[in-house]
């Protein structure tokens, strides 16, 4: 099952002299993760690298921000595929010590301490949500919103027109299939439920 993060967590390592910050935070777009790439570099300039790499559903980024090619980005992209996590960015921010650790030694500490980091951050499952929409007329408005409350589900406040009224609900999509019954039994098949694309 693919995690994301719950909030925002740190974790700092001391290798070799040079210290290693580790930065993530969960986001919802590229707009959002950059920007918070961004603030790191604005507010840490004296920092020797920030190194960071992104997940956000199909789309990834990562940048080793002037270590050697591939020993800091794709490593951290790297922890954040193997630990099935989505929706979020990593930034690990080092301070040169004045130890060079070469190649190897840049992959395990950015993969290092962006992995530990991870392993602790308090996380909880994504889960895929969907958006149905329906019309209701009103002879049948008080009893669905009364079930809709019944079972828990927030559908808003619903637009009205002429003949009654129109739903906006977003659930967990596994439970599609049964809400349209739940609705369709309601209604006696007096509604047609459709899902909303994005």
């Amino acid at each position: 099952m693919t995690e994301t993060l719950i909030g925002p967590f740190q974790l700092e390592k001391d290798i070799r002299k040079s210290r290693f910050l580790a930065r993530a935070l969960p986001v919802h777009s590229a707009e959002e993760a950059d920007a918070f790439i961004a603030g790191i570099e604005r507010a840490e300039p004296e920092a020797t690298h920030h190194c960071w790499a992104w997940q956000i559903g199909p789309l990834c980024r990562c940048h080793d921000a002037g270590e050697p090619s591939g020993t800091a980005g794709r490593p951290i992209l790297g922890v954040i595929t193997a630990q099935k996590l989505d929706f979020v960015v990593v930034v690990v921010s080092r301070w040169f010590g004045g130890v060079k650790l070469g190649a190897g030694g840049l992959i395990r500490a950015y993969a290092g301490t962006a992995a530990e980091c991870l392993r602790e951050a308090p996380k909880e499952p994504i889960i895929e949500r969907v958006t149905l929409t329906f019309h209701i007329p009103f002879s049948l408005l008080a009893i669905i919103q009364a079930r809709l409350q019944e079972w828990g589900l927030d559908a808003g406040t619903p637009e009205y027109d002429a003949t009654g009224a129109q739903f906006l609900l977003t659930l967990p999509a596994d439970q599609q299939q049964d809400m349209t019954n739940r609705l369709m039994d309601l209604t006696s098949g007096q509604t047609s439920v459709s899902v909303v694309e994005d």
